[in-house]
C-alpha cells in the first residue's frame, strides 16, 4: 500500500507519539520511513545596519540544527529498533507545510504523519495549523495523529 512514508516532528509531546504511529505503520507495512523536520531560518526582529557575519549567523542557527539533529536521530534509533529502513530530512524554510508537501512529493511518497495540536480560537488565529495547511493542499494522503 504505502511503501514510503514521511513523517514530520516538532519534537512535542504530541509530534513524538505521531513518530511512534507512523513508524509502527511502516513496519506493518514493510515501508520506508522519511522522517522530517523543518526549521525556521535565522531572522532577527529588525534590519541591521550591517550584515551578520558568518560566524555570527552559524552561532545563531546552532541551537536548530541541535533540535533537528535530537529530533531526527531519537526517530532513527525508533526506526532501526522496529527494523524500518529511514532517511532524515531537515530543511530550513519559513513555512513549514509547504517544505513538508514538497519533501513528500519529491521523495516519492504515499503518505504523510503529523500531529495536530488542536489549537482553537486566538491561538489558531495567532499561531496557524501547519497540519491543516498540509490537509488543505498536499495531494498525498496525510495521517493526522491528537
Amino acid at each position: 500500500m504505502y511503501r514510503r512514508i514521511l513523517i514530520a516532528t516538532d519534537g512535542t509531546r504530541l509530534s513524538r507519539k505521531a513518530v511512534a504511529e507512523g513508524i509502527a505503520l511502516a513496519q506493518s507495512l514493510r515501508a520506508t520511513v522519511i522522517g522530517f523536520h523543518a526549521r525556521m531560518p535565522v531572522m532577527l526582529p529588525y534590519k541591521p545596519p550591517l550584515a551578520l557575519s558568518r560566524k555570527s549567523r552559524d552561532l545563531m542557527e546552532k541551537p536548530g540544527i541541535a533540535a533537528a539533529k535530537r529530533y531526527l536521530t531519537t526517530m532513527q534509533a525508533l526506526a532501526k529498533k522496529a527494523g524500518v529502513a529511514f532517511k532524515g530530512i531537515d530543511v530550513v524554510g519559513p513555512y513549514p507545510a509547504d517544505s513538508i508537501i514538497r519533501v513528500a512529493k519529491k521523495e516519492k511518497c504515499g503518505l504523510i504523519v503529523m500531529a495536530a495540536h488542536g489549537r482553537r480560537g486566538i491561538l489558531r488565529v495567532l499561531l496557524g495549523s501547519e497540519t491543516n495547511h498540509v490537509l488543505l493542499y498536499s495531494h498525498i494522503p496525510v495521517l493526522v495523529v491528537r
